[in-house]
């Protein structure tokens, strides 16, 4: 049998990016934070290994299912948790591939704890802010009062005025 050269890929395949650049690509394009980008990035790479390396195209409602279940069952993740995973799963289907998934309504989910939310008496944030002093006291006083996030208060920088 002779030698065959080998094959070059074709120009279209040398365009398309990989499945997870697409991903990043979108996700930068919308001006998500690289927290969420890595963090959806991370969830469909679990999701292709958890089905064996199999393309998300490939794949529909069945293997979103099994893979939900699965983490709220075998792994025991927290019911935030997997809602951060199911939602980086539709990001992928719905923005990336452009693919239409059906009803999820056999997803076993996990359990929210009952949870009160803590209150601070005005007493105690006085006592707490008599203890911060300087760009501490500034950005625990934005965090309190304008309800930024940490890393968005983190974030902030001064425009000059001119």
């Amino acid at each position: 049998m002779p030698d065959m050269p080998p094959t070059l890929p074709t120009s279209a395949s040398l365009n398309k990016p990989k499945l997870l650049d697409q991903v990043r690509d979108v996700i930068r394009r919308k001006h998500f934070s690289i927290r969420t980008e890595q963090a959806y990035v991370d969830w469909i790479r679990r999701f292709i290994l958890f089905h064996n390396k199999r393309h998300p195209k490939e794949m529909a409602e069945q293997e979103l299912t099994e893979f939900l279940t699965h983490l709220a069952r075998d792994a025991r993740v927290s019911a935030s948790t997997q809602n951060q995973a199911l939602s980086a799963l539709l990001f992928l289907y719905m923005q990336v591939l452009k693919q239409e998934i059906g009803w999820l309504g056999n997803v076993q989910r996990a359990k929210r704890p009952a949870r009160l939310p803590v209150v601070l008496t005005r007493a105690e944030v006085h006592k707490i802010f008599a203890h911060l002093h300087g760009v501490h006291r500034l950005m625990a006083g934005l965090l309190y009062g304008s309800g930024l996030r940490l890393m968005e208060c983190v974030r902030l920088r001064v425009h000059p005025m001119r």
